[in-house]
């Protein structure tokens, strides 16, 4: 038998008796630090030896090292297993530790209520056989402004505050900006689909705007848009009717009325009646007694003919619903600021 081997029989008897004689977590991992130790454990030391052995001897001495390190390791954790029992047993014994009493529970996090009520309207969209679809938040001008009829010199860019990406010098593609809507997917998904159309796009949408109580400079939106033959304004106000009365009650009166938006003609605004005053008037309501959710409209035939559909075989319908302003009515929230401010006493209600 060779001096290595006598070593490593002599190391682990020894080991193993100074293991047997740890009684608390401190001897324990002294007793690592000596024996297993990456710097100065003595099995560690015996594992550098071995390039100075023959190969056979090398092989050999090793593999009998190694198994030792394997073995040690797993009488280490058994012995630090059997010392953390008796340290419960004892701790219960004299009365420190209650074990009846029920456990700390964990605090979790929970969905942002914007995020909520995003996940409400998709899933009553879904149910009426919308899919949902996604678009870049960083947009062309083209399909921003231009597809959706809003050329440069159109005064319907007035009403949206653009944010621009300032490019290299040069560059002669067309300008690119943060989307200020939803609605540059109706042009990017019908360049690539033909009809039947019926998709709900949500995402985040950017304004260059001053904040308020009732504006953010970063909201979310959700495009809706079907595409078909024979779709009419009542399919619009079937459409409509059921989100709103999913989100806010089977009892709501919805009212429509004209509006304007340049992608969509005839276009109309869509209100329910105050929840607060029963449509009498109040505060919430500025006294109209109806609160205004979202704006929507019949595909502008051509838009439709741009994307290279027939405008006299099909027609559409289109609607964007800010998703800060159906949290602010569903839950009662007088400013819209409080969704972003990250204050957790605000966020933990809903």
């Amino acid at each position: 038998m060779t001096a290595e081997a006598i070593d490593l029989e002599h190391l682990a008897s020894e080991a193993q008796a100074g293991l047997a004689s740890a009684t608390d977590e401190a001897a324990l991992q002294a007793w690592h630090v000596m024996y297993l130790g990456r710097s100065q454990g003595r099995l560690t030391a015996v594992l550098r030896t071995l390039g100075g052995l023959p190969v056979e001897e090398r092989k050999r001495v090793g593999a009998e090292a190694n198994a030792l390190k394997q073995q040690l390791e797993a009488a280490f954790e058994t012995r630090r297993e059997e010392l953390q029992g008796a340290a419960l047993a004892e701790t219960v014994e004299q009365g420190w530790l209650d074990v009846t009493l029920p456990g700390r529970a964990k605090k979790i996090g929970r969905l942002h209520p914007i995020t909520q009520t995003l996940r409400d309207m998709l899933g009553i969209f879904q149910r009426m056989g919308f899919s949902v679809v996604e678009g870049p938040e960083v947009e062309e001008d083209y399909y921003n402004f231009q597809a959706l009829r809003i050329p440069e010199d159109h005064p319907a860019r007035d009403m949206q505050d653009t944010l621009y990406i300032e490019q290299a010098k040069g560059r002669t593609a067309t300008p690119l900006l943060l989307r200020t809507h939803t609605s540059p997917n109706q042009a990017r998904f019908m360049e690539t689909h033909q009809p039947p159309i019926r998709i709900a796009v949500p995402g985040r949408v950017y304004r260059y705007e001053a904040t308020d109580a009732t504006r953010e400079w970063m909201f979310t939106q959700i495009e809706l848009l079907a595409v078909d033959e024979g779709l009419s304004m009542a399919d619009l106000k079937g459409t409509l009717f059921e989100l709103a009365k999913g989100l806010f009650g089977q009892e709501r009166r919805i009212r429509f009325r004209c509006d304007y938006f340049p992608f969509v003609e005839p276009g109309v605004d869509m209100a329910i009646d105050c929840f607060i005053c029963g449509g009498k008037g109040c505060k919430t309501c500025r006294g109209e007694g109806w609160i205004e959710v979202l704006g929507a409209g019949m595909v502008h035939p051509e838009i439709l003919s741009n994307m290279g559909y027939d405008a006299e075989r099909y027609t559409g319908f289109a609607a964007g619903i800010g998703a800060e302003r159906i949290a602010l009515l569903r839950y009662g929230v007088d400013d819209i600021r409080l969704f972003y401010q990250n204050d957790l006493r605000f966020l933990r209600q809903f």
